[in-house]
């Protein structure tokens, strides 16, 4: 038993929460699962494949590597974007199912058989995601039970849908595209081989985002780290690949992120 000139010393683990995603419609299950290669056929990425790029996203900025927070800024633009997209098939969709006559009752189009997907996120845009295709998975519903009793025709309820899919896979598409620099502001105000190297592969940065005066609003504190440390983390850190690779796959099973964050 401590006693009163001993601290209490309290072995507090990290925070966890169990988290899982419901969807009633294929159409929001496909744009989880995306699509892998094949010969003659491109691979698309799905929100598994997104989450993924963004939990490595969140490492970098963490790392100091200002290209990072810069694709964390152009992500949080993309997802405004998005979510403006879905509001508007939205407000469409609620227009359309407003003709119902008042002495016809419609209830919820719900799956009898619905997916249950278990979510492993450590990045807020990441969440943020999740979401939109949470809406998406929605507006399908009440656009197939539009179509259903006649208040949007065949090729309205295709047309709309896939507008929705476009918006998020386009998302998703600009997420693919992030690598992180292995670099640091420390090596840009060095002005060393390892920022002149990020700044021919990468182009050049907004002065602000270079200084770290403009961040992303879910942006995480920087943890400092020695030259070899920032080495090992760019291994771990490497640029994402297909969403079907090994390397996502296991990104995406990572332990899911409480109030804390794994080490």
């Amino acid at each position: 038993m401590a006693t009163s000139n001993e601290p209490l010393q309290l072995n507090l683990g990290s925070l966890r929460s169990a988290m899982s995603l419901t969807l009633h419609t294929h159409h929001a299950s496909r744009i989880w699962h995306g699509r892998a290669a094949a010969e003659g056929r491109p691979g698309i990425v799905g929100l598994n494949g997104y989450i993924a790029v963004m939990n490595k996203m969140k490492r970098g900025s963490e790392q100091d590597d200002p290209y990072s927070d810069w694709w964390m800024l152009r992500i949080e633009d993309k997802l405004d974007q998005t979510r403006t997209t879905l509001q508007t098939l939205r407000d469409q969709v609620d227009q359309a199912l407003a003709g119902v006559p008042a002495a016809l009752t419609l209830g919820e189009n719900l799956n009898v058989q619905p997916v249950k997907l278990p979510l492993f996120v450590n990045a807020q845009l990441g969440f943020a995601a999740v979401y939109l295709l949470a809406d998406y998975d929605d507006i399908a519903r009440k656009l197939i039970l539009a179509h259903h009793t006649a208040l949007i025709d065949r090729s309205t309820l295709e047309r709309w849908l896939n507008e929705g899919a476009h918006a998020l896979r386009s998302l998703f598409s600009l997420a693919q595209q992030y690598r992180y620099s292995g670099c640091t502001r420390d090596d840009f105000a060095a002005k060393n081989a390892a920022a002149r190297a990020a700044l021919e592969k990468f182009g050049e940065l907004p002065q602000d985002v270079l200084e770290g005066m403009r961040r992303s609003k879910f942006a995480p504190p920087v943890v400092r780290r020695g030259l070899q440390q920032r080495g090992d983390s760019a291994a771990a850190a490497a640029s994402p690949t297909d969403e079907g690779a090994a390397a996502d796959s296991a990104e995406a099973k990572s332990t899911a992120a409480g109030e804390d964050e794994p080490a």
